[in-house]
C-alpha cells in the first residue's frame, strides 16, 4: 500500500488528552482532514457529535465502541462517502464533549452595586463572589445557541457569555433586598438560593444544567469601608462614655479642646498647656457632675467607677494626666 494511501487511512477516531478545562473540542487528525476509520470510541462522561455543513447530523450520548465499517450508525453512509472520496475536510466535523460536571467555576459581580443602607442610612457599595456547577445536557442547544462550530471551546470563554447573564438578577436582588452592611454575611445562604434560582432558567437557555451555585464572601469599596471604619469607632467610644456615666456630647467637646491642644507650630507654649489643663479640667468637672448629689459614694461603686476609668484610659480615650487626676479624686472619697 502506498504511502499516500496510508496516509488517508485512519483505523480510530477518539478525544486523546482532553484538557479538564475543555468542554468542546474538534477531532483532528493529519493536517485537520477527516480519515476513513474503522471505530468511534466515546469514553465516559463524553459525547460526541457530527456536523455536515453547518448542521449536527447525529449525536452519541452513551460511551462505548462504535464500529463504523458495519453501517449501523444512522449517520455514518454519510460520512463514509465523505471520507471515501477525501472531500474537503471543512464540509464535516466531529466533535467531542464532556458531559461530565464542571466544578468550582468563579463567578462575581461585574461592578459595585449601590443602595442605600437602610439602618445607617449612608450609601453602600456592595459586591458578591463565589463559585457555580454544571454541566452540558443538551448539546445541541449549546452548540447553537452559544459556540457555533469552533475548533475549541474553554470553561474560560463560557464564563465571560455567563457572568454577563447572571450578574443582573444577583445585583437586582441585592439592590432590592437592601442588606445593612452588618447583617449581610449572615444573608449568604440566602443571597446564593436566590442566584441559583434565578440562574437555572439562564443555564438551562443555553443546553447547561446549574448543579450548585455558592456565595464565598462579600465586600464593600473603600468608600464604605470608611464610613464603616468611623460608625465603629465611634460606637466604641459612646459605649465607654456610657460606662463611665459621661454623654457623649460632653465627650465630643473635650475631643474638641484635646484637638486644639495638640495641634503643633502653634508657637504658643502656654497657650497650648492652658488648653490642655482645660480639657483635663473639664474631664475632672463631668465626673464631679455625674457625682456631685452623691456625697460619699458606696466603696463598690467608687471601685466600679475606677475600673471603668483605667478602661477609658487603655482605650486611649483620655491621656495619662487625665487619669491620674480622676483616679486620686476617686481615691480620695474612699
Amino acid at each position: 500500500m502506498s504511502n499516500s494511501l496510508k496516509s488517508q487511512l485512519r483505523s480510530v477516531i477518539e478525544w486523546e488528552n482532553p484538557h479538564p478545562e475543555t468542554m468542546l473540542e474538534r477531532w483532528t487528525e493529519n493536517g485537520d482532514e477527516i480519515k476513513n476509520a474503522s471505530k468511534l470510541i466515546v469514553g465516559p462522561g463524553e459525547g460526541c457529535l457530527f456536523i455536515k455543513e453547518g448542521r449536527v447530523e447525529s449525536i452519541f450520548e452513551e460511551e462505548g465502541s462504535y464500529d463504523l465499517e458495519t453501517g449501523n450508525v444512522p449517520f455514518w453512509t454519510t460520512i463514509k462517502s465523505v471520507m471515501y472520496n477525501f472531500e474537503s475536510s471543512h464540509k464535516i466535523g466531529i466533535y467531542f464533549y464532556r458531559k461530565t460536571e464542571f466544578q468550582n467555576c468563579r463567578w462575581g459581580t461585574p461592578s459595585p452595586i449601590k443602595y442605600k443602607d437602610p439602618v445607617y442610612n449612608f450609601p453602600v457599595a456592595l459586591g458578591a463572589f463565589g463559585n457555580y456547577s454544571f454541566n452540558i445536557t443538551e448539546i445541541y442547544a449549546f452548540m447553537t445557541n452559544v459556540i457555533g462550530t469552533p475548533s475549541i471551546y474553554t470553561t474560560k470563554d463560557f464564563q465571560k457569555v455567563i457572568l454577563s447573564r447572571i450578574g443582573q438578577p444577583i445585583s437586582d436582588f441585592l439592590a432590592n433586598a437592601s442588606f445593612s452592611y452588618i447583617d449581610i454575611d449572615k444573608h449568604r445562604n440566602d443571597i446564593a438560593l436566590f442566584s441559583m434560582k434565578s440562574c437555572l432558567g439562564i443555564f438551562l437557555d443555553l443546553g447547561f444544567r446549574l448543579t450548585d451555585f455558592r456565595i464565598e464572601g462579600t465586600s464593600f469599596d473603600e468608600e464604605t469601608q470608611g464610613r464603616i471604619g468611623r460608625i465603629t469607632d465611634m460606637s466604641a467610644e459612646a459605649q465607654a462614655m456610657r460606662e463611665l456615666g459621661v454623654s457623649y456630647s460632653d465627650y465630643q467637646k473635650l475631643e474638641a479642646l484635646r484637638d486644639v491642644a495638640r495641634k503643633e507650630g502653634t508657637g504658643n507654649t502656654g497657650l497650648e498647656m492652658g488648653t490642655s489643663f482645660a480639657a483635663g479640667q473639664n474631664m475632672a468637672n463631668l465626673f464631679t457632675s455625674q457625682e456631685e448629689k452623691k456625697a460619699e459614694a458606696p466603696e463598690d461603686e467608687i471601685m466600679a467607677k475606677m475600673a471603668k476609668l483605667k478602661k477609658l484610659f487603655e482605650a486611649e480615650l483620655i491621656d495619662e494626666a487625665e487619669y491620674k487626676s480622676k483616679k486620686q479624686e476617686l481615691l480620695s472619697q474612699l
